[in-house]
């Protein structure tokens, strides 16, 4: 037994170990951009509205789990149709999805249901007709073409669904192969299994059900392997237009009281550090943008008008390849009109029209003038795009006052179009 005053080298050894403060704000950072990565894109909705429907409880459980890191990704957009509105009706909107060229061998697409691959799609439409409303979503998952069999994998999921709502759903549904993402259009009626109108909580519509299309996707293809989510996202450093980078540089920017992110730290981040050095690059070309700027010190700020801007070139970019898929050749310079339409009237040639919004169902035409300069129009919804032809010579001419579009058919003779 030492006595008192003894001197004790083995505590004198023993150290005292301490927080590592080198350490802990490149972990801090670190832990923002995974945890902003991976909540990137949650849609949060609180409103007292969103608090009646089906699926509430379904959507909060799925919510808390919803981006998870390594799984697949799926897409999800949801429309909920008012019957008796502006717009176009619904046999309209179902025969437009059946277009030719959508399929992967280009014939005129079938729709498909629950058990048959050649829905009945005027029943359908009739047993709809007195509903108050339907929904219509698009699915698309980032891995579609890896599938096996995409019709099957939508059929698994509006049965999860049908779970998830307490109710026998009855839809139909066809899939689009012609661009660059696979996907389904799904039409789900207004009414459940009881003939009561069908009210599905928000929550599930903009996240539930995006978590269970993700699910079934990673079942069957297995979790993203590190690779694969480097790959992809090194592929959003140089886009033009709103991408997951940007949102988790956004969500980093929203934890500080300033606003700045601060890059500093990259060199120690672990398992973040290819998150962080992609980061970094989506920052450089932003900043070429003119939508960041850095004070040289590895210290960043994003622009105010970053995200509406992005959104915008990304809306361009995607109207440019609409057209060209349309044209079946590279389209020339295309003048984008607005909402409101030209300011001017435009006479010419209909050079291609389809729609711009699936989902709504807005269309849109490309009518080149007599100069020779091809335009871009965004139609109201209720116009009937079978109402013009390509080839046709038209007058389009915008009433501003009332937010309308017209559209003239003209002879053929006394214009000139190259």
């Amino acid at each position: 037994m030492r006595r008192r005053g003894e001197w004790d080298a083995d505590a004198f050894l023993r150290p005292r170990l301490g927080r590592f403060r080198a350490e802990r704000q490149p972990r801090l950072f670190k832990a923002k951009v995974l945890v902003a990565r991976d909540q990137a894109g949650v849609v949060s909705t609180r409103s007292k509205r969103s608090m009646a429907g089906r699926g509430a409880g379904v959507a909060w459980k799925l919510g808390r789990g919803l981006l998870a890191q390594r799984g697949r990704r799926v897409v999800v957009k949801a429309r909920i149709v008012r019957h008796g509105r502006r717009g176009a009706p619904l046999g309209t909107h179902l025969a437009y999805l059946r277009r030719e060229g959508v399929t992967k061998d280009g014939q005129p697409a079938r729709m498909f249901s629950a058990d048959t691959d050649d829905a009945d799609v005027r029943a359908f439409v009739s047993r709809t007709a007195e509903d108050r409303h339907h929904f219509r979503f698009i699915v698309s998952p980032e891995d579609a073409a890896d599938l096996t069999d995409l019709r099957a994998y939508t059929r698994d999921l509006v049965r999860t669904m049908g779970r998830d709502l307490g109710t026998r759903l009855e839809w139909v549904a066809v899939d689009h192969w012609n661009t660059d993402n696979p996907h389904v259009h799904l039409i789900v009626r207004g009414k459940d299994e009881a003939g009561r109108d069908l009210v599905i909580h928000r929550n599930y519509i903009t996240q539930g059900l995006r978590a269970r299309a993700q699910e079934l996707a990673t079942l069957e293809l297995g979790p993203r392997s590190e690779w694969e989510i480097q790959t992809k996202l090194a592929r959003e450093m140089e886009a033009e237009r709103w991408t997951q980078l940007d949102r988790t540089l956004a969500r980093v920017a929203t934890t500080e009281p300033t606003g700045v992110i601060d890059m500093r730290s990259a060199s120690d981040c672990g398992d973040g550090a290819g998150v962080q050095i992609l980061l970094i690059g989506r920052l450089q070309r932003l900043q070429t943008l003119g939508l960041a700027s850095t004070d040289g010190e590895g210290r960043w700020r994003l622009a105010e008008d970053a995200e509406p801007t992005l959104k915008a070139m990304g809306r361009r970019g995607d109207i440019i390849r609409t057209m060209n898929q349309t044209l079946g050749r590279a389209a020339a310079d295309v003048t984008i009109h607005d909402d409101q339409g030209p300011v001017r009237a435009i006479q010419g040639r209909v050079l291609a029209k389809g729609l711009e919004d699936e989902l709504s169902g807005r269309a849109f035409l490309a009518v080149q003038d007599e100069q020779g300069q091809a335009h871009y129009i965004r139609l109201r919804l209720a116009f009937d795009i079978d109402a013009v032809c390509v080839g046709d010579l038209v007058r389009v001419v915008a009433d501003r006052s009332n937010s309308s579009i017209g559209i003239q058919l003209v002879p053929a003779r006394g214009i000139s179009v190259s």
